[in-house]
């Protein structure tokens, strides 16, 4: 039989579809070592999707119609400019620009600082860096046997490289490609930081780079291609 996934409603990232990075993580299961996940479009909620393997490759179908592609990922990661604290991430967080507005993504299920049952990785700007930063402590809803799940990693690197592009504008923006590497388990209730920097654009693409952090290191670290939504 061949193997499906379904991303329930609760990991949505705009309001109808998957969490980019949730879904990448999900197909990234399928890959040993670092993967890297290209979304072709957005992917459906509560939806049974078909996963076909292809030599170290992976596809991800709905009705036949390609959704992601995973494989391994020969990608350059970078450590992080910055390694800020808690309390710093948590003030960078409280100064995101889309905290008491509305628009496609505040409803995140990682980045939307209102979901209760969210993940609240919700990256602000440092104040000395061209890096934004926020607080990561996911709970026993996203582990199990104690240890989150990786694609809940994915999900934090996702939204973390979000922001350093965008934050001051109006610009909105879906994941278009995201590599990562885990470099170990994560436990639930682990207190960790999330940060996220760009790494330059190109027409409608933009690039960044994002880390999930300890206190005693490099936790996770991703690369990110994103594509820019045309304004109406």
């Amino acid at each position: 039989m061949a193997a499906q996934i379904v991303i329930g409603a609760r990991y949505n990232g705009p309001p109808t579809t998957a969490n980019g990075g949730y879904a990448a993580g999900l197909a990234a299961a399928f890959v040993d070592g670092p993967a890297r996940v290209s979304l072709r479009r957005p992917p459906p909620l509560e939806t049974p999707l078909d996963v076909v393997r292809d030599g170290g490759a992976v596809r991800v179908l709905h009705d036949g119609a390609l959704v992601m592609e995973a494989g391994p990922s020969d990608a350059g990661f970078l450590d992080p400019p910055v390694r800020p604290d808690l309390a710093e991430a948590a003030r960078a967080r409280d100064r995101h620009p889309w905290i008491g507005a509305g628009n496609l993504l505040t409803g995140c299920f990682v980045c939307g600082h209102g979901r209760a049952d969210g993940l609240r990785v919700t990256p602000g700007r440092l104040p000395d860096a061209d890096v934004c930063a926020s607080p990561f402590e996911p709970d026993e809803s996203v582990a199990e046997n104690g240890i989150v799940r990786p694609e809940i990693l994915w999900a934090a690197l996702d939204c973390a490289g979000y922001p350093p592009f965008a934050q001051g504008t109006d610009v909105i923006a879906l994941l278009g490609t995201l590599e990562a590497e885990i470099g170990r388990g994560v436990r639930a209730g682990e207190r960790l930081v999330a940060v996220g920097w760009a790494l330059g654009s190109s027409g409608r693409k933009s690039f960044s780079a994002s880390a999930l952090l300890s206190a005693d290191g490099v936790v996770a670290r991703a690369r990110a291609i994103w594509i820019t939504v045309p304004g109406p």
